[in-house]
């Protein structure tokens, strides 16, 4: 028979939406300095559960399972944080252990995504986003989505020193259609793009998102374009071209333009082009020209463009077609496949459930 050390005491839950049609992306970074950006939170959702014991032998570790990759390990924050070593997974490591979860409990902590990893619809920072929105609501709740999508970036761009902006963690955090001004990196404002139902139940049935088959990664070309905008400076016309997308689909869309959305997801998608070629492949441009022929209105390579990652497309008001692209793209490259998406009208969700209560409905 288990003891009640071994019996769970709660879960914590989160769940934090993907992005994308980031028109304006490369202008959130710290070589553009500020910047304009637009952008769309949408399912699905990465999960997040953590599991709390009360056992005394374990107190103070935490078990990660990344379910994507198969993979559990056990780490001990307070003592990996200090020296930041990580072992696996260090994404998910350094968040765990900058939030310092109390070290009186045992933690399992599982995080599942049911995007393909890389697929540049900004998944690596919905997750960081949701385990440090966990963590934070089993120390108490304290933190702001603000302050969740900061911690969360800081994650990324500070302690792992990567390249990273701030759209996909705001996204994250607060849901729904966004415009964001960087007024200096990495300080942004959200503003939510309100628009009537009727328009977000047209947006939703128009959008497609578009996985390329393969994990998209940083690479020399996106080392290459930082170099190129970094000596340029924030004021470059490659950059302005690419902010002003951004308000042109925060326009058109409140104005129920589809067509000026359409035409502003291309002109950015064209930017990132001159950019550097490279960062619109072949395969994207094959689906593009799939796309067109069945009557979108625009699309957009998610992200920072190259290889593999994903596109977002948006269709014209005939439903049929939609679904005809879908099979016509999916029958000419098995291996690039339709992802079911829906708006995402709210950001973050945290909540808990008791487990140790014979009352399931006395849960919650």
């Amino acid at each position: 028979m288990l003891s009640s050390e071994n019996k769970p005491l709660f879960h914590v839950h989160a769940l934090a939406p993907i992005r994308i049609c980031d028109n304006g992306g490369w202008t959130d970074t710290w070589f553009a300095q500020y910047g304009k950006i637009f952008n769309i939170a949408v399912s699905p959702y990465v999960q997040v559960q953590i599991t709390a014991y009360a056992d005394l032998q374990k107190a103070g570790a935490v078990t990660i399972s990344a379910e994507n990759y198969g993979d559990r390990f056990t780490i001990i924050p307070s003592k990996v944080f200090p020296h930041r070593q990580w072992s696996r997974h260090p994404l998910l490591e350094a968040a765990i252990s900058l939030m310092q979860p109390p070290k009186e409990l045992y933690l399992e902590i599982k995080i599942y995504s049911e995007t393909p990893g890389g697929a540049s619809t900004g998944t690596s920072a919905a997750v960081g986003v949701a385990l440090i929105g966990g963590l934070d609501y089993l120390k108490g709740g304290v933190m702001t989505p603000h302050e969740i999508a900061d911690a969360a970036q800081r994650v990324e761009s500070e302690i792992l020193g990567q390249q990273c902006g701030i759209q996909d963690q705001l996204c994250s955090a607060y849901g729904g259609i966004n415009y964001i001004e960087m007024d200096a990196y990495p300080h942004g404002t959200v503003y939510s793009v309100k628009i009537p139902e009727s328009i977000q139940w047209e947006l939703e049935q128009r959008l497609v998102l578009i996985y390329l088959g393969k994990s998209h990664a940083s690479s020399q070309v996106h080392e290459m374009v930082v170099h190129a905008l970094e000596n340029a400076g924030p004021d470059c016309h490659q950059l302005n071209d690419l902010r002003q997308t951004a308000e042109r689909s925060r326009d058109a869309l409140q104005a129920g333009n589809f067509a000026r959305l359409g035409r502003a997801m291309i002109d950015n998608t064209e930017a990132q082009h001159r950019l550097h070629p490279a960062l619109v492949s072949a395969d994207a441009r094959r689906v593009f020209e799939i796309a067109q022929a069945h009557g979108a209105q625009g699309w957009k390579v998610n992200g920072a463009g190259g290889e593999g990652g994903s596109l977002t497309i948006l269709c014209g008001p005939d439903l049929g077609e939609k679904r005809s692209m879908i099979r016509d793209i999916e029958r000419e490259n098995p291996s690039i496949c339709n992802i079911p998406i829906a708006l995402s009208r709210e950001g973050l969700r945290v909540w808990r459930q008791n487990l140790l209560s014979c009352d399931d409905s006395a849960d919650w």
